[in-house]
């Protein structure tokens, strides 16, 4: 079989649920996968894309040792660091976010886990926004406590965000300071209160292409609705900082990889788009339907507007702004 008739399988219902039923798509003509993942997103996803916004709700001061991040304290990165924000000032970036044809918007914090201070300022600023405004409201926190989930769901919250990263295997040589099960732990808790989940990963720092399947599969099994899929950008500072970044092509394997094990799944081009062609069309092309923008973004230099303007011209459905 090839690339078109397993994806007209997967469309119909059938599902890749192991490393060997997805070997071959390690070794197949790159456009024809990309093609038959699109059929995929096209067929069970449609052509809306769903936009989603972030603001950095506490910056710096992380005690985990990731090696990719550049807010852990054990890296010399020299980036601004700041303590919660306002929450007025929360709101304002989530407003502006909307009134630019956003679906939703998160606050995402640096840190194990916020201090009980720190989080009801994050419950206040979600209360606030939930209230005020209709942009969908989605959280980035850390490793909570159950009940914490419930009070974020209390306070107008959809969706948690909390990444695996990684696949079982790699996890250790890249954090030490947590567990890829405290991970999973926190993903079971966020669904137990009613929330959805958004858990991806990064590629390009020294994971194979198994692994990266095996990532894939863990975050199938766990049925998450959002995958967002971050292309390394080696950040001076950080031990990861020597690696070469990825190519267009090895990228646009591992997002037409990943929309054939999660087919019904938002698959979201987060960062390093700029290492694909006009900002990433190609993953849109290749089974994403979903991306990470925003005009605080740093390592890109689109803007909100931009990337509306490259979805709307390869036909893909944007909301108005």
């Amino acid at each position: 079989m090839n690339a078109e008739s397993i994806a007209r399988m997967i469309v119909g219902g059938a599902r890749l649920t192991c490393a060997s039923e997805l070997e071959w798509t390690l070794d197949s003509d790159l456009d024809e996968l990309c093609e038959a993942a699109d059929l995929i997103r096209r067929e069970l996803r449609g052509n809306k894309v769903d936009l989603c916004t972030i603001i950095n709700g506490k910056s710096g001061r992380c005690g985990e040792d990731c090696k990719f991040c550049a807010q852990s304290v054990r890296h010399c990165t020299h980036i601004k660091e700041h303590a919660f924000l306002p929450v007025e000032d929360i709101v304002s970036a989530a407003r502006a976010n909307q009134e630019e044809g956003v679906d939703r918007f998160s606050i995402v914090t640096a840190g194990r886990a916020l201090t009980d201070a720190e989080f009801e300022l994050a419950l206040e600023a979600f209360r606030r926004m939930s209230d005020e405004l209709r942009i969908e409201l989605c959280a980035s926190l850390g490793l909570l406590r159950p009940e914490q989930f419930v009070q974020l769901r209390e306070a107008g919250v959809l969706r948690y965000h909390c990444n695996i990263e990684t696949s079982r295997r790699f996890f250790p040589s890249i954090c030490t300071t947590h567990s890829f099960e405290e991970k999973i732990a926190t993903i079971h808790n966020a669904r137990a209160a009613g929330l959805q989940v958004c858990s991806g990963g990064i590629i390009g720092m020294g994971e194979t292409f198994m692994d990266r399947i095996d990532m894939a599969l863990t975050l199938a099994e766990l049925g998450v609705d959002s995958i967002p899929i971050n292309v390394l950008i080696p950040i001076p500072g950080t031990p990861l900082e020597g690696l070469k970044r990825l190519d267009a092509p090895e990228i646009l394997r591992t997002m037409a990889i990943f929309r054939f094990a999660n087919p019904e799944a938002n698959i979201r081009f987060a960062a390093g788009r700029e290492l694909v062609s006009e900002n990433g069309r190609g993953a849109f092309e290749s089974g994403a339907d979903s991306a990470i923008t925003g005009n605080m973004l740093t390592t890109t230099g689109s803007t909100i507007a931009s990337d509306r303007a490259m979805l709307v011209r390869i036909g893909r459905e944007v909301v108005e702004r």
